[in-house]
């Protein structure tokens, strides 16, 4: 049985509070052991079990942190909306309706298409340290469209989400309750065998709070779990949705009533927040600080699409937010990475405790501080999951 040691790291991100009383359980000349692709040891590098291991890493001294969870993306999709980009930067203001554009491009697309196009942004997130992943459907709106696109989704991660309930397709503009009907019945049960997550837009321009709960809960009594996009254009009704569901996050919520915020604090409910796409918008940022106060736990996340976030880079993500949304360097590695593992109810990612899943960055500074310290620069040497180097 084949052991690896990975050795002389300077500064090791674990997640795991027993180490320090931190939430990102720092350890300094650190050590950990892999072994069937998990870790099964993990101490200061004087005491490691180099007798134990067959094979080494050595980190020279750089921060090792754990892979990224990248845990909403929309990655299966046709042609992108630069276009519509570059309108926007020149005045104009984004609203759901530009996912239409891609829908028709989608639904032209063959499989192979969607998946060479998804392969290729998987690599992307893979390279920036990103090491498990969320994909959406939602760009097909119809029966065969949303199913095909989580048939492709699924050859690129398990964590796959059904988004039916993205926009209302402009064929049932004039009877959008309709289309609900249509979500809930024919498209979930084509959906069903390759989704994991049931989601839905509940905002100005998508999806009513009335609609949205009826969908959610048609997903739930076929086994998939929940999880809702809320609050992104203005305040409603999609956090208490959220919560009242038990979703595992709810995500976007830009726009919080302080009783919003009391649901979260009170709940299991991750909040996700997606600073990529009011970035690319020019839209106001949340203030994380509230959140944060009232002990709330968050995640980031790429909100990867090619209309209002066209980006797989979570070290983007997380210099955007200790920049504008006020978050610490500590809260933003953490969300990036044990807060998206939390949005997926996941416990073998997102953190390098003993049994965790061997995904992790090695990167090319001392510090994780330097991930928001020197934005837009590429710090991540190597990538590792499940023990296996894939950058």
């Amino acid at each position: 049985m084949t052991r690896t040691l990975v050795d002389n790291i300077g500064l090791l991100v674990t997640n795991d509070s027993s180490f320090d009383g931190t939430p990102l359980g720092l350890l300094r000349n650190a050590a950990f052991l892999i072994e069937k692709g998990s870790i099964t040891w993990v101490g200061e590098s004087a005491s490691a079990p180099r007798a134990e291991a067959q094979n080494k890493i050595d980190a020279h001294g750089r921060c090792i942190i754990p892979g990224f969870v990248d845990s909403h993306t929309h990655l299966i999709f046709a042609g992108d909306r630069s276009d519509e980009f570059g309108a926007r930067m020149r005045g104009e203001q984004y609203s759901a309706g530009g996912i239409g554009y891609t829908v028709e491009l989608t639904r032209k697309a063959s499989n192979g298409q969607l998946l060479q196009s998804g392969r290729r942004l998987i690599a992307e997130a893979n390279s920036s340290g990103t090491t498990t992943i969320e994909c959406k459907s939602g760009y097909g709106l119809t029966v065969d469209d949303e199913a095909r696109q989580l048939v492709v989704a699924k050859q690129l991660t398990p964590e796959t989400t059904f988004l039916g309930a993205h926009i209302v397709p402009k064929e049932y503009f004039d009877h959008p309750d309709d289309y609900v009907e249509l979500v809930c019945g024919p498209m979930l049960e084509a959906a069903k065998p390759n989704a994991k997550w049931i989601d839905v837009f509940c905002d100005k321009g998508a999806f009513t709070p009335e609609q949205s709960r009826k969908i959610l809960k048609a997903g739930i009594a076929k086994g998939l779990l929940p999880r809702i996009h809320a609050n992104q254009f203005g305040p409603g009704e999609g956090v208490q949705i959220g919560v009242e569901l038990d979703a595992a996050s709810v995500d976007h919520v830009t726009y919080l009533s302080d009783s919003d915020i009391d649901l979260l604090s009170e709940s299991e409910t991750i909040a996700t927040l997606l600073p990529a796409a009011e970035f690319s918008t020019r839209s106001n940022y949340s203030d994380a600080r509230r959140l944060f106060e009232a002990g709330v736990k968050v995640a980031l996340a790429t909100d990867c699409n090619p209309g209002s976030s066209y980006t797989t880079n979570m070290p983007f993500v997380i210099a955007i937010a200790v920049r504008d949304l006020y978050f610490s360097p500590e809260q933003a590695v953490w969300a990036a990475t044990k807060g998206g593992a939390m949005a997926l109810r996941r416990k073998d990612v997102g953190h390098l405790g003993l049994s965790a899943s061997a995904d992790f960055s090695i990167l090319s500074t001392p510090s994780y501080v330097h991930l928001a310290y020197r934005p837009g620069v590429p710090l991540i040497d190597e990538v590792w999951r499940n023990g296996n180097r894939i950058k």
